[in-house]
């Protein structure tokens, strides 16, 4: 093939075969980034047939990095990681740790040199991003509890990912200033604080300005173009002007436009030109990839992903537990994270490109991200069957669930003879919280049941009639007096979490009226025709046909519409998680 079509062959090739097999795993019910990096395989220099061009595909994987790193910056949420920082921070902290040394472990086994054990065991350590997102979406569980924890827990991985890569070089043999690493250190976080200071005191100002006077002119082709040239422009120059990271100067070019008004304008602008450039880095990934890895050393394999589906897991497993939470929360944040994808491939990448990391070990750990992204969908659904096993058995159930303290018994001040004829309130979050509100100012009696510990708590201090604990598990919903209640609103987003607890509250209460939060047509006719009081759809919407349908249950008639609407502008319909 003429040399000046590489590019175009390369695009054209990938392209297609990253189709054909994400489409083959999409059917497969596999997420399709398993295809993408099989497309890669098929067109590297291990495997037979076309060959693309390494040096193409290399600056290609640049853009789809910086592209990537953009986005997870675009996505960043200090709101969302404070919300759950309680449990999200420290747990992703200690299992990285965790991970990371059981990495470091097996490399010193393999006779490795301590900073590819580091490496080694970073890669091993960090979740995907792209994939958890897409199972939670899977399984409507984005905006629950449990998914926001799950989120939260990968922005904190994430956090910790970045600064790996800023240090990372100071341990390269030519990275040392006068033999120092320390000194080399210091040098690369001084001009990352630069960078950081230049960005946040002038980028902040400057991007956010010169995007708003794009979006006037009514271009979408512009703004499109700016969000782009931002992006790219910020890591290039960075990266000559700061001496950081395509990567990091990515990340912080994001943060920033997250910031401003128009950043959800910016993410959807921005969104298909990342996809495409991010399936040509998962291609370009799995061009490094040798499958002859598999049966030249099937053992390190399997101890690769003995760390990536057991290890992390059951580390992140016992973290959850320890702080209080349920079982099904631990069981679904542990399935979240047995996988590994694009932090550590860039983590890897950058430990070839440096000197520090051997191409086996790149190998290995490819082996551990396409095994594990493949094996993913078979996790949740182990932990589905651990969830009922352990929901079947007293003993089981004993054992794990954790005592939930003082949060799990009536606040003070509310006395148990007065819990009749009230309604409980599952959840707290952007529907129950403005649902809460209009109860309040008509003096409708309610109880919130709210998963989240750290919001639970927070809700008490604020003088809320809250417990926490899991509304699934009968003795919460037993503390809550269902049995004596009129009303049960389940506002979480959870379908298979609220079926759940419905058939819990029809043994405990057959006559209790049911409102519930559902996502479709198909499933609000189903609930609905299974004796469901009300299914509503929406957000903002659907609080205010809670608040009617609990307004009518307690009498308030006159001029409904018009009372629900007004109660529900007294609070923020955005308040609470």
């Amino acid at each position: 093939m003429p040399q000046h079509t590489d590019l175009l062959a390369l695009v054209a090739i990938g392209f297609g075969l990253a189709f054909l097999l994400g489409f083959l795993a999409a059917r497969l019910r596999l997420p399709p980034l398993v295809g993408y990096l099989l497309a890669g395989v098929a067109v590297g220099p291990h495997t037979p047939g076309f060959v693309g061009d390494a040096e193409i595909a290399a600056q290609l994987a640049e853009i789809g990095v910086i592209l990537l790193m953009f986005g997870v910056g675009l996505h960043f949420s200090v709101k969302d990681l404070l919300a759950v920082r309680r449990i999200s921070l420290p747990g992703a902290v200690v299992q990285i740790s965790v991970a990371t040394a059981m990495g470091a472990g097996l490399a010193h086994l393999w006779g490795w040199s301590p900073a590819s054990g580091l490496i080694f065991g970073l890669s091993l350590s960090v979740a995907s991003t792209v994939v958890l997102l897409r199972a939670l979406e899977e399984r409507d569980l984005v905006d629950s509890v449990d998914g926001r924890i799950a989120v939260g827990w990968l922005i904190v991985e994430d956090l910790a990912m970045v600064l790996a890569l800023v240090l990372l070089p100071a341990l390269a043999p030519s990275g040392s200033v006068s033999g120092s690493p320390v000194a080399a250190a210091l040098l690369t976080l001084g001009k990352v604080a630069a960078f950081l200071a230049f960005m946040f005191v002038v980028g902040r100002r400057i991007v956010p300005w010169l995007l708003e006077r794009v979006a006037r002119t009514g271009s979408r082709e512009l703004f499109t173009l700016g969000v782009l040239a931002v992006a790219l422009g910020v890591a290039v120059g960075a990266a000559a002007l700061f001496g950081v990271s395509f990567a990091l100067a990515a990340f912080f070019a994001g943060v920033v436009i997250a910031e401003s008004e128009l950043s959800d304008q910016a993410t959807a602008e921005a969104l298909p030109f990342q996809d495409a450039f991010a399936v040509l880095f998962f291609v370009s990934v799995g061009m490094l990839f040798d499958p002859s890895i598999l049966l030249e050393h099937p053992l390190e394999v399997v101890a690769v992903l003995g760390i990536v589906l057991i290890g992390k897991s059951l580390a992140a497993f016992v973290i959850v537990l320890v702080f209080r939470y349920p079982v099904r929360t631990a069981l679904i944040v542990s399935a979240s994270l047995a996988q590994i994808g694009e932090f550590s491939f860039i983590l890897a990448g950058l430990g070839l490109s440096l000197g520090l990391l051997s191409t086996e070990a790149n190998s290995l750990i490819l082996a551990g991200a396409i095994l594990s992204i493949t094996l993913n969908p078979f996790a949740f659904r182990t932990a589905g069957a651990a969830e009922r096993l352990v929901r079947r058995s007293p003993t089981l159930a004993r054992w794990f669930e954790r005592p939930a303290g003082d949060l799990a018994g009536l606040p003070p001040g509310v006395a148990e003879d007065e819990m009749r004829d009230h309604v409980v309130l599952v959840g707290h979050g952007r529907v129950g919280a403005p649902v809460a509100e209009a109860l309040a100012h008509q003096g409708i009696p309610y109880l919130v049941v709210e998963q989240n510990r750290e919001e639970a708590a927070a809700l008490r201090r604020r003088g809320l009639p809250v417990i926490y604990g899991d509304a699934t598990r009968p003795t919460i919903l037993e503390h809550a007096h269902l049995e004596r209640a009129r009303l049960l609103i389940v506002s979480t987003p959870d379908a298979l979490q609220a079926r759940l607890i419905l058939d819990h509250a029809r043994r405990e209460n057959p006559d209790i009226d049911t409102v519930v939060r559902t996502h479709s047509d198909a499933e609000r006719e189903r609930l609905e025709h299974a004796g469901v009081g009300r299914a509503v759809i929406g957000e903002r919407e659907l609080a205010l046909g809670i608040v009617r349908y609990a307004f009518a249950a307690f009498g308030i008639r006159e001029d409904m519409s018009e009372v629900a609407a007004r109660t529900l502008q007294l609070g923020d319909p955005h308040a609470g998680r």
